[in-house]
């Protein structure tokens, strides 16, 4: 039996990132987002939505540049520290023991200690009631160089265990059920 329930936002779990952006040491911020996702694969494109109250949205919008920044459960306390602190009066990369790596392409900086970051180009804003959209192509990706399977040359994040977000709680993935395809396979 199903119970109606208000309409809102019950797409869970989503990834919990950490988005860097600024273009200069002095106004280098952090801001936790887990509105983003994928647009298209080929052009890479992806999004991040943030409320235009955040301290955040001012940087992106002046420098049309972001960098969202895997998370993991080690870095479970950075990434909701940075989530309920402002940049307008943290210096967020210092207080979290974060450090700010040069990219390979944006001006905003990489998160050292995240186990992929991806450098973002916005190429559109959509005003979308309490949070604007921005949309991006993906200009480059920097793996952890350990994650990166040597035979396969897949990236592996299941080992730097992943976090997720789910309706006001931080998760750990859990164990794989299965990999894409699994259910028509045919067994050998």
């Amino acid at each position: 039996m199903k119970t109606p329930f208000k309409p809102g936002t019950m797409i869970y779990p989503l990834p919990a990132v950490m988005v860097s952006c600024g273009d200069s040491p002095e106004n280098y911020n952090i801001i936790t987002i887990a509105w983003t996702g994928t647009i298209c694969s080929d052009p890479p494109l992806c999004y991040i939505s943030v409320r235009k109250e955040r301290h955040s949205h001012e940087l992106i919008s002046r420098t049309g540049e972001f960098v969202i920044n895997l998370t993991t459960e080690q870095l479970a306390h950075a990434t909701d520290w940075c989530g309920v602190r402002s940049g307008r009066d943290y210096n967020k990369f210092r207080e979290m023991h974060l450090t700010p790596e040069k990219g390979q392409i944006v001006k905003a900086p990489l998160i050292a200690e995240s186990p992929l970051n991806i450098e973002c180009k916005v190429f559109e804003v959509k005003e979308l009631g309490t949070h604007d959209m921005f949309m991006a192509e993906v200009v480059a990706v920097n793996a952890e160089e350990s994650l990166i399977d040597k035979g396969t040359g897949a990236f592996q994040l299941n080992h730097a265990q992943p976090l997720a977000y789910s309706h006001g709680k931080y998760y750990g993935l859990g164990e794989r059920l299965g990999g894409f395809g699994f259910s028509v396979k045919k067994k050998r």
